[in-house]
């Protein structure tokens, strides 16, 4: 009985044991484990290289039509015909609208018959003149006759020809203005026209830039409706005087619009290119972290066998597409974290992802 009691006391000793020994070994296992240093980050880095920039004039505009005006009616009338669509491309001289005229032609005629009067009578007095029938004052009052007669004619054509509303230039029409058998007083807007191709945008500068400015200059124009597209010009006029309330010099530039895309009314950004390029260092946009207390990058050295990530603080300037200018913190040739720079502290070890690995990773 005692020997029976003693073997199962030896066996619960050895199975306590060996599970002690186990789990003695798992927590050596895990405690190895994590003792070790974590893998480094992998990280694509960009080179600070330089880069030939033009300088600018930066400012803001508007864009306006090369020619716009609200077509109206000279003289009074009822519109007998509306011979335009809302939103239509028409030629200089394109009839838009006819007036009523049946009184004025009828009115002409009557006139046109006192001129093939008054032309009888200089003839007849004309003949009688040679044989001094009739005295010289006599036939130079049937001549002025004559004259104003002829003029009450032209004057009633042109009357009858302004009742015909013509397009001024070629051009975009707006929205009409104007119903069929409306009474239309003098001066009545009938709809807009605007030529839209080329266009003017009118933006201003500071006066200091004066000296810098010229006709023929080449201008770079953005709008918010196509914010990646870029639209060059040449500056056609500059203000000769400045501005007492802003000392601002007015400039005016030309821009071909084919396509119709810029807009009279359009807010534009507008960059003056100068003519001097100056040599700047430059990153992408993603390989600098901005907050309040400056822009900072990594920069990547090696020491050693290791590869460390050191945050650096620069300056930044300005910015042509996705490319930022660097004042000052870095020098031509140096490595910098392009992405991946979240997961980065200050000297930690990284490791570089070349395009191989990275086409590979997104295979």
């Amino acid at each position: 009985m005692v020997a029976r009691l003693l073997l199962v006391i030896l066996l619960l000793g050895a199975l306590i044991g060996g599970l002690a020994f186990f789990k003695y070994s798992q927590i050596q296992a895990e405690i190895a484990m994590f003792s070790q240093p974590p893998p480094a980050p992998t990280v694509r880095v960009v080179t600070v290289e330089t880069t030939n920039w033009q300088p600018t004039l930066n400012s803001v505009g508007s864009i306006e039509a090369i020619q716009g005006v609200n077509v109206n009616n000279e003289v009074a009338g009822q519109v007998r015909a509306i011979e335009f669509e809302s939103g239509a491309i028409v030629q200089r001289g394109q009839v838009l609208a006819r007036l009523a005229d049946d009184v004025d032609r009828a009115e002409l005629e009557g006139l046109e018959a006192a001129e093939r009067l008054a032309q009888i009578k200089v003839e007849r007095n004309r003949a009688l003149l040679k044989d001094r029938a009739v005295a010289q004052g006599d036939f130079d009052e049937i001549s002025a006759q004559l004259d104003q007669a002829r003029a009450l004619v032209k004057s009633k054509r042109a009357t009858i020809e302004k009742k015909t509303i013509r397009a001024p230039f070629d051009g975009q029409l707006g929205i009409r203005l104007i119903n069929l058998g409306q009474f239309l007083p003098e001066g009545s807007p009938i709809v807009a026209l605007q030529n839209l191709d080329p266009v003017y945008v009118d933006y201003a500068l500071p006066e200091r830039h004066l000296a810098r400015l010229s006709t023929g200059q080449t201008v770079q124009v953005r709008i918010a409706a196509d914010p990646e597209r870029i639209f060059e010009g040449v500056i056609e006029a500059i203000s000769p005087g400045i501005d007492r309330g802003t000392r601002n010099v007015r400039i005016r530039a030309r821009l071909e619009n084919p396509d119709l895309a810029l807009r009279p009314g359009m807010f534009a950004r507008v960059a003056t290119l100068l003519p001097v390029e100056q040599e700047v260092l430059t990153l992408p946009r993603e390989a600098i972290t901005f907050n309040t207390y400056g822009d900072t990058v990594f920069v990547v050295r090696e020491e050693g066998d290791q590869t460390l990530a050191e945050r650096r603080q620069i300056v930044s300037g300005d910015v042509r597409d996705d490319q930022i200018a660097i004042l000052s913190g870095l020098s031509v040739g140096e490595r910098v974290v392009r992405s991946g720079q979240v997961k980065l502290s200050q000297n930690q070890a990284v490791r570089i992802l070349d395009d191989e690995d990275a086409e590979g990773a997104s295979e």
